[in-house]
Order: structure tokens, then sequence, then C-alpha cells
């Protein structure tokens, strides 16, 4: 009957190598691939197979040890400085890193235990001294200020204020938008010239309040004339202009 066997859980296969280092007293700088891949293939073989996410990246870094395996067999390569290259370098290198990252996590695991066992005891202080507020020394507060300094610092400050306001702009009042009913604006100038036949430009535009709507009436008439409902004359280049209905009255 098989003696079952309880293996020990590694984050990776990179943890699976440094306790197989740290088992075998292995000088990290020289490690002994043959010896450390037939141990890391001999676990990986009673591994459970229930996550095959897991189980491929501890198989990937088998076929690395294989082939690392392979080329310590093989002549030694030269780099461009004319050394031997070590085939172990790069797992080396990933190995040194991932140990101080797990060394310091668990550092930083032990400092948050450590700082779970600090409490802290809410301020208490008696209303007296939470009520309590320094006296203030004018006297010293003030220094060699006077009243007459006090008021010029004050008409300084005053003066800033009115310097940032725009002279010429401060002085608009609110400019309001003129809504001018086109339409309607068209039928009153279209029912005036029926009903009066011939009459001036100023006298149509008496009443009118505001330059937008003494545009628009400028701009119906316009049309008016472009549309043959309306002619138009005008004696002297300041003269009124005379405007001449071209519709029958109703």
């Amino acid at each position: 009957m098989a003696i079952p066997v309880k293996l020990e859980v590694f984050e990776g296969p990179l943890d699976l190598l440094l306790h197989l280092i740290d088992k075998n007293k292995i000088d990290i700088y020289d490690i002994p691939i043959v010896e450390i891949t037939e141990q890391y293939l001999d676990y990986i073989k009673q591994m459970e197979r229930s996550d095959m996410n897991v189980m491929s990246e501890f198989l990937v870094m088998a076929a690395t040890l294989i082939d690392i395996k392979c080329r310590m067999l093989l002549p030694r390569e030269v780099d461009e400085t004319g050394q031997e290259e070590d085939p172990r370098t790069e797992l080396v290198q990933k190995l040194l890193e991932y140990k101080m990252c797990k060394y310091m996590s668990m550092e930083l695991k032990d400092r948050q235990v450590d700082a779970a066992r600090n409490l802290y005891r809410d301020q208490k202080l008696p209303p007296e001294v939470a009520a309590y507020r320094a006296p203030i020394n004018y006297e010293e507060l003030l220094g060699d200020l006077t009243l007459s300094r006090l008021h010029e610092i004050f008409k300084s400050i005053v003066k800033r204020q009115e310097d940032k306001i725009d002279p010429i702009r401060s002085r608009y009042g609110n400019i309001e938008k003129d809504e001018i009913d086109m339409d309607a604006k068209m039928l009153y100038v279209e029912a005036y010239a029926r009903e009066h036949r011939q009459f001036g430009f100023r006298k149509l535009l008496e009443g009118r309040k505001g330059r937008m709507e003494i545009i628009v009436t400028f701009l119906i008439i316009l049309e008016m004339m472009k549309t043959g409902k309306i002619t138009i004359s005008q004696e002297n280049i300041f003269d009124d202009i005379l405007i001449t209905s071209l519709s029958a009255a109703e």
C-alpha cells in the first residue's frame, strides 16, 4: 500500500527552485543544474494536476532547466569581451529578484502584523484645557504700527481694488437682446403699405424703439422691393426715402 505524501505548496516555479536551493544548501551563484533539475522533475511528477494553468508554469520552468542542462554540456559561448557565458546567469538573476521580492513581502507582512497590535486611545482633554486659548499681546502683534499707518494701509488696499475696475466697461448697463418677430413685422409693413399707398420711410419708423427693429424694418423694405410689392425713390442723398405700394388696398 502506497504511503500518501503531503507536498508543500509553492507560489510558483521560482519559489520551488529557491526551496530546493535552500534545502540542499547550494550556492545560488553556482547551481548544480543536473541535481536541481532531477529534484525539480521528481517534484512536479508528484504534483496534483487539477489546475493545468499552474501546472503549465512549472512545466515551462522544467523545460528551461533541461535547456540549461543541455547548454552546460556543450562548449561555452564567448561574449564580446572574450568572457565565457554561463547559461545559468539569466536563471540566477530571476531567482535573486524573486528572493528579494519574497523577503520584502515577508517584511511588510511582519510590519502589518506588528501594526495591528498597536492600539491608540482617543484624545480626551479636560474641558478647561480644550477651551484654553493663548492670550494675544496686541502691543507685540502691532509693533510700531500707528493709527495713521493703518489708515494708509487701508487706503492702499482700497486703491488697488479700484484700479481693478475698468473705467469704461464698468459704466455699461445690462445689454439686453431685442426679440423681433420677423414674420409679424413683415405682415405689419405689408398692411401699412397697402393702407397708406405712398409714405416716407421715416414715417414708417415712427414709434420704433430699438435699433434692431429699425434694421429689421429696413431689410423688410428691401425684400418687398425685390419681390415687386413696392417701389422706392429718393431725390437727394440725405432726403427721406419715398415708398410706393404696388399692391391694391383690401
